[in-house]
C-alpha cells in the first residue's frame, strides 16, 4: 500500500462498496467496528483482514463495459440536457431533507453550464479560462471533481424519475443514454492520452 497507514483492515467487497452491501446498516456497522478496533493494537503497522464475506453485490458496471456495444452518441447538448434534470434533482434532494452527494467543487449545480462548456472546450483542445476553478487546483483535479458532482446529480435525478433502479441501471443509464455521460467518456480520453501519470489516474476515477 503505497499510503503505508500504521492500521488497515482489508475488506473482501467489490470496488465502491467499502462497507459491504448497501442498505445494510447491521453488517456495516460490523465493518466499521472491526476497522475501529484497530485503534487498540499498540504494535503497528497491521493490516487486518475483515473475515466475512457478506452477501456480496454485484460488481460496479464500469464505463467502458456500459458503452462497449454504444454505436451512437446522445443528439443533445449536455447544458440542456442538465437544465431539463434539475428539477428531479432538487426534488429528490428535497425528499432526502437536503442531504446530497453533490458538492465537492463548491460551485452551485445552477452554475453549472459553464462547467459543461468549460469540458467541452477542454476535449476540443481548447485553451479556456474558468472562472469557478480554484487557483490551488489543478485542471485535472478539478474535471475529477467536477465529474463525480456531475453523476452524482445525475444519479440522484434520475432516482427521482425512476426510483426502482439499482445501481448498474443507473451507471448503463449514465453512460449510454445521457449527453452528459458521453461528455465525462470523452473528457477521461482525453486525460488518458500519452502524458502525466496523474492525468491518467484522474481518467480512470472519471469514467468509473
Amino acid at each position: 500500500m503505497r499510503v503505508k497507514p500504521p492500521r488497515a483492515l482489508f475488506v473482501p467487497f467489490p470496488f465502491g462498496f467499502a462497507l459491504g452491501n448497501p442498505e445494510d446498516p447491521p453488517f456495516q456497522h460490523k465493518v466499521l467496528a472491526a476497522a475501529l478496533n484497530l485503534m487498540k493494537v499498540e504494535s503497528t503497522p497491521v493490516l487486518a483482514e475483515f473475515p466475512e464475506d457478506g452477501q456480496a453485490p454485484a460488481r460496479l458496471l464500469q464505463a467502458s463495459a456500459a458503452r462497449a456495444d454504444l454505436t451512437t452518441l446522445v443528439d443533445i447538448d449536455p447544458a440542456d440536457e442538465m437544465t431539463a434534470l434539475r428539477g428531479y434533482y432538487e426534488r429528490q434532494m428535497n425528499d432526502q431533507g437536503g442531504r446530497t452527494m453533490v458538492g465537492l467543487i463548491d460551485v452551485p449545480q445552477r452554475r453549472w453550464r459553464g462547467l459543461l462548456k468549460y469540458m467541452q472546450a477542454f476535449v476540443e483542445g481548447q485553451v479556456t479560462r474558468y472562472e469557478d476553478l480554484p487557483a490551488d487546483v489543478s485542471p485535472p483535479r478539478f474535471l475529477r471533481l467536477a465529474s463525480d458532482d456531475l453523476k452524482a446529480f445525475y444519479f440522484e435525478a434520475r432516482m427521482c424519475q425512476s426510483p426502482g433502479l439499482r445501481n448498474n441501471e443507473l451507471q448503463k443509464w449514465f453512460w449510454t443514454k445521457t449527453a452528459v455521460g458521453n461528455l465525462l467518456a470523452e473528457v477521461a480520453e482525453r486525460l488518458n492520452a500519452p502524458g502525466d501519470e496523474a492525468d491518467a489516474q484522474g481518467a480512470f476515477g472519471i469514467a468509473r
